[in-house]
């Protein structure tokens, strides 16, 4: 430096302003990928082309000006590469056709006949001898299912026809027996696949497992490569990004990373969030080195919700991978596990699709606990009944699961059904779908009951246990549209209607106890007729046997509780007491699992009939982003959700009070949860008694007393991804001002920018009042479509980072939340 410059230097910091305009300028490079010695020279230029006799406002103003001038910056980043070469593929969906009975009925009544369809394409599923052997075995085991199911229920109607006053004779009777019957076969399918399940596990060996080597398996290929998919919305990047670290070091560690690569496939709507997306994304691959292996799209148009996002992948990047591991935002899986799945269907090349059981984990608060050790004890049963009966015709549940890629591109396109929303419209159930689609095309989906290692979250309170379930409701019940389409094999209409039944039985429960209701107030307005009408010797008698009553009760129950004990002790037998706690942290645990279960039993029901109602009634449900923290419900929510529950309950019980008190006595374990729904909502939902519980020893799971790996792992990333400097320290929620302000991300937002969307063609007044309107009141002055075509217009993110950064601190920090001091 000259000895002129060293003079006009101290002049300026004698003036008070050099040291602030020497922040501002290091701060700005500081975001940029320069070593440091480049830095500090680029910084001294920049200050020693300022004018000795100007104020530090225009000092910043034009010492900025030069060094984004001569910088050109912001730029895209050339080496951003946020997806791998394209390879489009098509990926068209077939026509479902339907059954040749509807078009006579659709002729008989005068309404247009339903398209009949295309058939469906040739298969090119291997045809092999295992498929011939298992088919045949499930056909038999099916008919005893039948046989275990209606046989029972036959009897048991028998014996509530008798129960009943008119021993079914009226009208009402007649419907009360009929939903009865329905239900008992529901909970009959539960029962016999838990017990089917405790024998399959008890015996230690199946000989159809997809996992148990074959003489007819194939040999490995080298060349296999898979793709890993997280599908997000809307969701806490902070988690997210620490499962897919940990998948990639687990993956890394024990099976070799080389044949994987990772995708973030975002639907995100809201600027703010996506723009965190983005920020996340490539913390995740600088830290993990994977430019060449993680990468993040986002659709522009999120058609078709989750399962269009997975087709968008797939007609773009699909023709790259063999397979496609579908995760979901708060899935984890171990590197052994998810190596020992590829290797299953390398193996057995005419599995479609391998569904893995993804074990709960993760959450703290009570219901949760709850959710998290029942699956952990009674999960594996009725996983391991499920494959029993199923085999190769098992389901695919969305996520966990590994997809041959060829084959599903192929035949799992998914049509738009006719009509309009909610049974109409886009498929919001996708995978029991696809799970069919695949089916029909010839080639076998398999559950992985006994593979280890595949992990996920359970919603944290029941409100949003409730939104998910009302999601789920109105996909499940498309499916009663489907259930008669062309090609589909008997077993999987028969899964549309148990997918029908998981909401159904609540609102037939539902009707069930007000038909109950409407005969015991009946009977009890109506004097006993003891002389009929025809001519007879003797009266006729009421005759009440309450030993049938209550042996029907028993049946019931046995049917509902006795797969729990058996899970308990399949527990005990394996040796693995220690993990839930010991045998009587067990017991007591169960016990708390019942008791609450049984409480929220009513409160569920109530809202899943609602949700089927609706449904039905043709009101449409949106597609919001989940809750996955441990977020406690407010008493406010809690009563705006069940207080009309709560009315209707106390209404009910009145009605019964007054008119029939010996029933009303009989259904108060239903009411009563109902008239305590909020307190149990709020209790229920809180993280401290969920951890209470936990330092007590009781609603233990294994992962709690044996952690793997992975899950520590999870937690560890996560927690450090929470604590970590935040660039100008510019907060989370506060993604557009980061990609406008930040350097680095505003390079990283232009480089994502390789087509830009119809917000950059506006003409150059518009473009230029939305800048003016961006820097004069922030991003919390701006809409959300306006903070939209800030970020996808180039040149308006480009005019607006740079007039940004000449304004004042003061002001910057207070619109833009940024500070660098």
């Amino acid at each position: 430096m000259s000895q002129d410059t060293a003079t006009s230097s101290d002049a300026r910091r004698a003036g008070g302003w050099l040291d602030g305009v020497g922040a501002r300028v290091m701060a700005y490079l500081r975001r940029l990928p320069l070593p440091e010695p480049a830095r500090l020279e680029t910084a001294l230029e920049s200050l020693d082309r300022l004018p000795p006799d100007v104020g530090a406002p225009e000092a910043t103003r034009l010492a900025m000006t030069d060094l984004m001038a001569r910088l050109n910056t912001p730029r895209p980043d050339p080496d951003l590469r946020p997806t791998p070469p394209l390879c489009r593929t098509p990926m068209a969906p077939e026509s479902m056709g339907l059954r040749v009975w509807r078009k006579a009925v659709a002729k008989a009544v005068g309404t247009p006949p339903p398209e009949e369809g295309h058939p469906p394409k040739s298969s090119t599923a291997p045809d092999t001898l295992p498929e011939q052997t298992w088919s045949t075995v499930a056909g038999r085991r099916r008919m005893v299912l039948a046989v275990l199911i209606f046989a029972p229920t036959a009897f048991a109607v028998l014996r509530m026809a008798s129960v009943l006053p008119h021993e079914g004779g009226t009208a009402l009777e007649k419907v009360l027996l009929v939903v009865f019957a329905m239900l008992f076969a529901w909970i009959s399918v539960g029962f016999w696949t838990a017990m089917v399940g405790f024998c399959t596990l008890i015996r230690r060996f199946d000989r159809f497992a997809v996992t148990r080597p074959q003489a007819s398996d194939a040999p490995a290929r080298a060349d296999v490569r898979t793709a890993i998919v997280f599908p997000v919305y809307g969701e806490d990047m902070d988690r997210v990004t620490a499962g897919i670290e940990a998948v990639y070091r687990s993956l890394a560690r024990d099976a070799g990373i080389d044949r994987y690569d990772f995708f973030i496939l975002s639907d995100t709507r809201d600027p703010e969030a996506w723009a965190e997306e983005e920020a996340a994304w490539a913390g995740l691959r600088d830290r993990l080195d994977g430019r060449d292996r993680i990468f993040y799209r986002r659709r522009r148009v999120n058609t078709k919700m989750k399962s269009g996002n997975i087709a968008d992948f797939c007609r773009r990047f699909g023709a790259n991978y063999v397979y496609m591991l579908v995760m979901d935002a708060d899935s984890v899986m171990s590197g052994e596990t998810i190596a020992r799945m590829v290797a299953v269907m390398e193996a057995r090349r005419e599995v479609g699709i391998l569904q893995s059981v993804p074990a709960i984990v993760g959450r703290e608060t009570f219901l949760a606990r709850l959710q998290q050790f029942a699956s952990h004890l009674y999960g594996p049963m009725f996983s391991a009944g499920l494959s029993y009966w199923l085999l190769g015709d098992a389901q695919f549940w969305g996520h966990n699961a590994l997809i041959r890629i060829k084959p599903f591109m192929r035949h799992c396109a998914l049509p738009r059904l006719s009509g309009k929303p909610p049974l109409g419209g886009e498929i919001s159930s996708h995978d029991f779908v696809e799970t069919a689609l695949m089916r029909r095309a010839g080639w076998s989906v398999w559950l992985a009951y006994d593979l280890p290692g595949s992990y996920e979250e359970a919603p944290p309170n029941l409100l949003a246990e409730l939104a998910r379930d009302r999601r789920w409701c109105k996909g499940n019940m498309q499916h009663l549209r489907l259930v008669f389409t062309r090609g589909f094999i008997p077993v999987h209409r028969a899964l549309f209607l148990n997918g029908v039944m998981a909401y159904g039985s609540a609102l037939l429960w539902f009707l069930f106890l007000a038909v109950s209701t409407a005969e015991a107030i009946i009977e009890s307005l109506t004097p006993p007729t003891y002389f009929p009408p025809t001519r007879t010797l003797f009266p006729e008698w009421p005759i009440w046997e309450p030993w049938w009553a209550l042996s029907l009760l028993a049946t019931t129950g046995v049917l509902l509780f006795l797969p729990k004990i058996f899970a308990a002790f399949l527990v005990l037998v394996k040796g693995r007491r220690r993990l839930f706690g010991g045998f009587w942290r067990l017991a007591i645990s169960m016990v708390i699992e019942v008791f609450v279960s049984s409480l929220l039993a009513p409160v569920r029901m109530l809202f899943h009939s609602k949700f089927v109602s609706i449904t039905l009634l043709g009101r449409e449900t949106g597609w919001g982003r989940q809750v996955r923290d441990d977020r406690s419900t407010p008493w406010s929510e809690a009563v705006r959700f069940h207080l009309g529950g709560t009315l209707l309950a106390g209404l009910w019980a009145g009605t019964l009070f007054l008119y029939n008190r010996e029933f009303f006595w009989w259904v108060c374990p239903i009411f009563g949860p109902l008239l305590l729904a909020i307190p149990l909502s709020v209790a229920t939902s809180l993280p401290g008694l969920g951890r209470w519980l936990k330092s007590l020893g009781l609603l233990l799971i294994p992962e709690e007393v044996d952690t793997p790996r992975e899950l520590s792992e999870m937690a560890a990333f996560h927690e450090q991804n929470a604590k970590a400097p935040r660039p100008l320290s510019i907060s989370r929620e506060h993604g557009v001002a980061l990609a406008v302000v930040d350097p680095t991300a505003c390079c990283r937002r232009l480089g994502l920018l390789s087509r830009p969307s119809r917000a950059g063609r506006g003409d150059a007044a518009a473009r230029q009042e939305l800048v003016d309107k961006a820097v004069r009141f922030g991003p919390g002055g701006l809409t959300r479509a306006e903070k939209s075509a800030l970020l996808e217009d180039p040149a308006a993110l480009t005019a607006a980072h740079r007039a940004v950064w000449l304004l004042p601190e003061e002001t910057l920090r207070q619109r833009w939340f940024a500070a660098w001091h």
